[in-house]
């Protein structure tokens, strides 16, 4: 058999398993040493694909560490005065608040452009 099929996608203990390393995502050595730094800009887009018609605005593409992510994330959460999480790199603000969000990263003199339609 090959070895990439015999891996661990899930256990009811860890959860999650990173294909990478094997390692529970929360304890992933291979996604830390990777950072997702692009093109140097940063995407802002909204997005309804899986939510049931739900539209949120997906923020891409920032050169931060885990801690950092969330706590922008939670900066901007705040200032759109709505929910959201952040997923893989990305940080998904409910609603559609791409122009509010787009100054936002101006401001803090980030290179920040709008993605999609």
């Amino acid at each position: 058999m090959n070895a990439s099929k015999d891996r661990i996608v899930y256990s009811t203990e860890q959860g999650r398993m990173c294909p990478g390393c094997g390692n529970p995502i929360k304890q992933c050595t291979c996604r830390k040493q990777t950072s997702a730094i692009g093109d140097g800009n940063i995407r802002v887009s909204r997005e309804t694909k899986g939510r049931k018609g739900k539209g949120v605005t997906l923020i891409k593409g920032l050169a931060l560490d885990a801690t950092a992510l969330a706590s922008m994330g939670k900066k901007l959460k705040a200032m759109c005065g709505s929910g959201g999480t952040v997923k893989d790199g990305v940080i998904e603000i409910q609603g559609d608040h791409i122009e509010r969000i787009l100054d936002y990263l101006k401001e803090q003199g980030l290179k920040a452009k709008r993605s999609g339609g």
